[in-house]
């Protein structure tokens, strides 16, 4: 298999080097060349996560890895999940389904990518004997998860930048008290947007451009191929007693989660009706759906912070696709986006659109009411970006209650209890392993909303 750049389609390159990467050099991001998936179908038995990621992956990594180490990469990513299923569903109502994500060591959905990334990293650079220094953003729960698939590794350093006080306190000590000495935090003095900005120009600076850096972001094409495993096993499962149209609904700032849904059903031909995408206020992505506008706003603090984002990453990546794998227009929009901050799709490729997802933007009051309703009903407590999806789902069910949705659970509650304690009363329990999380020291650099000091800091302390 071989990737190439939604900016310039020309230039070829193997999965190992996307892997290792992350970003292309032009600016764009990585996508498979072509799309030639094999056809699988399994038996009822033969329906669980790690074979399902394995006849998922084995699609996108070529003849990089043996079938006995893609299969062992596998197995090391999952299984210190908290349960067997890694991605277990439940049953809300009828037509109505919980999709747990959040069973992994930093108990959000993006240990399912990171998992997989750090092994799949560990794996490369064992056998070069090579090192590497990985650059992160974090709106919350990717750098929790980024460190603790790397942390300790004597092949790489990590920076990780969150936006300063726009984070759960859980969610920053979950960072910041990570003992290693190959992990470096980074609070910043902006928003997740100026973190991911900063991130991205890193990578096109020329005066870094020997320093090795990667990617652990779902700009990180690996980061999208493994989250497309759990929709592909959600709909085996479900398919296995229900005939209904299968939707997801996806709590969503940066547009990863929900493109891996699209590919899921537009290039593996998963039997999936429709792709949710449920923002909060920061509706960017929302509005786009809506109305095939895609213009920035200033970034909204929400309490349901992880999406509190206005420029979605991975939307050029959709982009790429509706303009029919056309790199030169491409290129020539999202030039103009980033001296404008706004573009527009025309009808044409907007008709596309309409076919794949439905949009939602939900405010906050409705995320505390949901979250309260829930629990209530079933006794379930939600964290507020779950919550956000579900109320997405019902909003789709009004309309469409001869479907089934899938509501996405991305976050353990405990993540986020400030919110849950205002909805419900009472905070959701730690697990055992994060008992004392909050009378562990902190260690993280604060720093200015400035470029050059935020380069000089991680090129002070890469590997070489």
């Amino acid at each position: 298999m071989k990737y190439i750049s939604t900016r310039n389609n020309k230039k070829a390159i193997d999965f190992e080097s996307v892997s290792l990467k992350g970003l292309a050099n032009d600016g764009g991001l990585y996508l498979p060349k072509d799309w030639s998936i094999e056809n699988f179908k399994f038996s009822k038995k033969e329906i669980d996560f790690q074979n399902i990621a394995y006849y998922v992956i084995k699609n996108f990594v070529g003849d990089i890895l043996s079938k006995a180490d893609l299969k062992e990469i596998i197995r090391k990513s999952y299984y210190n999940f908290s349960s067997k299923k890694v991605t277990p569903l439940k049953k809300l109502e009828e037509n109505h389904w919980l999709l747990e994500l959040y069973h992994g060591p930093t108990l959000a959905f993006k240990d399912i990518a990171l998992q997989l990334l750090g092994n799949l990293f560990n794996f490369f650079l064992e056998k070069n004997s090579n090192q590497i220094n990985i650059i992160g953003a974090t709106s919350g729960d990717t750098g929790s998860a980024a460190l603790e698939a790397v942390k300790n590794n004597k092949n790489i350093n990590i920076f990780i930048l969150h936006p300063l006080n726009r984070v759960s306190d859980f969610q920053r000590r979950q960072m910041t008290t990570v003992k290693s000495s190959n992990v470096f935090n980074i609070g910043l003095e902006g928003t997740f947007d100026d973190c991911q900005y900063i991130v991205k120009k890193l990578f096109n600076d020329k005066d870094t451009k020997e320093k090795k850096f990667a990617s652990i972001n779902s700009i990180n094409w690996t980061r999208i191929m493994a989250q497309i495993t759990y929709y592909v096993y959600a709909v085996k499962q479900l398919s296995l007693f229900e005939n209904k149209k299968i939707s997801f609904s996806v709590p969503t700032g940066n547009f990863g989660d929900a493109y891996a849904g699209y590919l899921a059903k537009s290039k593996l031909n998963t039997s999936i009706e429709k792709i949710i995408v449920a923002t909060n206020e920061n509706d960017i992505l929302d509005r786009f759906f809506k109305s095939g506008k895609y213009y920035k706003e200033h970034v909204k603090s929400t309490n349901s912070p992880s999406m509190d984002i206005q420029v979605a990453s991975n939307f050029e990546r959709l982009l790429y696709d509706i303009l029919n794998e056309d790199s030169d227009k491409v290129l020539e929009i999202m030039t103009n986006f980033e001296l404008n901050n706004k573009l527009f799709i025309k009808k044409g490729a907007y008709k596309k659109i309409l076919e794949n997802f439905k949009s939602f933007s939900i405010d906050q009051t409705r995320t505390l009411e949901v979250i309260r309703d829930v629990y209530k009903k079933y006794n379930i407590i939600l964290d507020p970006h779950t919550a956000v999806g579900y109320a997405a789902s019902l909003d789709y069910l009004e309309y469409n209650n001869d479907h089934t949705v899938v509501s996405l659970a991305t976050a353990h509650p405990a993540k986020f209890s400030r919110a849950v304690s205002q909805a419900i009363g009472k905070n959701p329990l730690l697990p055992s392993k994060y008992k004392n999380i909050f009378e562990l020291e902190e260690r993280y650099e604060v720093l200015e909303n400035n470029y050059k000091l935020v380069k000089d800091f991680i090129i002070k302390n890469t590997l070489s």
